[in-house]
């Protein structure tokens, strides 16, 4: 099982640098740039709301049909077919919602018409998380890893022509991207599907009544934990372009921060993807779940600090060479998030345990607490520090909320403490912080910033193998063909 993880994650991870770094901090940074910060908040503000409620596009059906189909991979003969169609009913509900509550909180025509675009490219993606959450459930991790960066292969392309093709003389228009985005993630929805029925004979198409009942109540704690999590992950743009007067500015200004955030969160959040199949079949057939939290924890958590740091100790330098109208305050946001990098890795393995056991009602409480917690934090921060208050707001909440699942997880499946790993961590960290301030200080300013910090990162991954935080004899092992 760790050699499945292991080769499996190194194809993702291969997949998805080439891909996913260059469309977010290439294409979606410049894209900002051109339009503005107050455009691309609005756009970037929009998108938040609609991310809100995609609870009604999925109710908790792909993390429930990827830790079923892991565990029993007959089943996708009988729900496929009668899943999608509830999923069907759920796109047009979900809309629906979104669409009235935007007209009741303000939004005037032209931000309606730029939400309707947005809550389509919502349904399509949703439709193509479920086909790839089969995919996973499967074990099709190289089908699944390929339709993970084809939409964002597709606008690599489409936006570089727009942006840099010379194929017009007007200046970019934040609904071009919208309208790209539209197309990319149709062309990804259909390649999934016909990956799926490649594998699959499923059978037609057949609404069922009871059984949809049957399913969202099953789903349901999968449906709430995903809703907390959305909300304390994804209000503070909202509540910042509503709650602001420069709102719109001050969202933008966060989005500066968020996408390097975002880009790094996007490879951690491969671990969840792989990790959860992995420890649902685990769990099934009764066996330790802690090596394959050795393997992993070793891998990202570490992996986490030393971006997380060297991003922090470097922030204003990161967001100035990116954006061509960035502030100081871009650049505190972008530092306080990349610390919350190291906690939210974190949960993508130990609250990935506890959903694959089944743990959804201790999960959602923790992050309902999280979603209070997270509101009043920002409600009283957001009017004093703005943007950078809604960064502080996101760091206490996913500090605290990591804290609460490894806790549990230590509890529930007997985890001895890894004492070794732990205090190889902490030298790390501590060394790897001490040396980013040596590098980053006024003496070695014979050197462009830009070398500093690849002598530091670069210095942090000898020193992960010189304490021995990850050993190649070990790393080799997990490639033998054994369990």
């Amino acid at each position: 099982m760790n050699r499945k993880f292991v080769t499996n994650l190194a194809f993702l991870l291969f997949l998805n640098f080439l891909v996913k770094p260059f469309y977010i901090l290439g294409i979606d940074a410049e894209i900002q740039n051109r339009v503005g910060a107050e455009e691309y908040g609005l756009y970037f503000s929009l998108l938040g709301f609609t991310f809100l409620f995609t609870i009604f596009l999925d109710v908790g059906i792909v993390n429930f049909t990827t830790r079923t189909i892991s565990q029993q991979p007959f089943l996708i003969q009988k729900y496929f077919s009668k899943v999608f169609s509830l999923r069907v009913l759920l796109a047009l509900i979900y809309g629906a919602f979104v669409l009235i509550l935007g007209a009741i909180i303000g939004y005037n025509q032209s931000e309606i018409y730029l939400l309707v675009w947005l809550i389509f490219n919502q349904i399509l993606a949703a439709f193509t998380l479920y086909f790839r959450s089969n995919l996973t459930g499967l074990l099709l991790f190289k089908y699944d890893s390929i339709v993970s960066v084809l939409d964002r292969f597709l606008l690599i392309i489409i936006c570089s022509i727009l942006l840099w093709g010379g194929v017009t003389d007007e200046p970019f228009q934040i609904y071009w991207f919208v309208y790209a985005q539209t197309f990319a993630y149709s062309v990804s929805v259909i390649t999934a599907l016909i990956l799926l029925l490649s594998k699959q004979k499923l059978l037609k198409l057949n609404w069922d009544k009871l059984f949809s009942i049957a399913i969202l109540r099953q789903s349901a704690p999968y449906a709430l934990l995903i809703l907390l999590m959305t909300f304390y992950y994804r209000a503070d743009s909202v509540m910042l372009e509503r709650m602001l007067e420069d709102g719109k500015t001050q969202a933008g200004i966060y989005a500066n921060g968020f996408r390097f955030f975002e880009a790094a969160n996007n490879i951690a959040f491969l671990f969840a993807t792989l990790l959860l199949p992995l420890f649902a079949n685990l769990l099934k057939n009764k066996k330790s779940v802690a090596s394959l939290v050795n393997v992993a924890s070793s891998i990202l958590i570490p992996g986490a600090i030393l971006v997380a740091i060297t991003c922090f100790l470097f922030s204003q330098e990161l967001i100035g060479a990116r954006y061509t109208n960035s502030t100081f305050q871009s650049g505190q946001v972008f530092g306080i998030l990349m610390i919350c990098f190291v906690f939210i890795s974190t949960t993508y393995i130990f609250g990935t345990l506890l959903t694959a056991n089944g743990n959804l009602k201790t999960l959602n409480k923790i992050a309902f607490a999280g979603v209070v917690l997270n509101i009043i934090l920002n409600l009283i921060l957001i009017p004093i520090y703005k943007a950078y208050g809604a960064a502080i707001a996101s760091l206490i909440t996913q500090g605290l909320t990591a804290i609460a699942q490894i806790w549990l997880c230590k509890s529930y499946f007997n985890l001895a403490v890894n004492k070794s790993l732990l205090v190889k961590g902490i030298l790390f960290s501590g060394i790897v912080l001490a040396l980013g301030i040596v590098v980053n200080q006024t003496y070695f300013d014979f050197l462009p910033w830009y070398l500093l910090l690849l002598i530091l990162f670069f210095s942090g991954i000898l020193f992960l193998f010189f304490l021995k935080i990850i050993e190649i004899k070990n790393v080799k092992k997990l490639f033998q063909k054994t369990s």
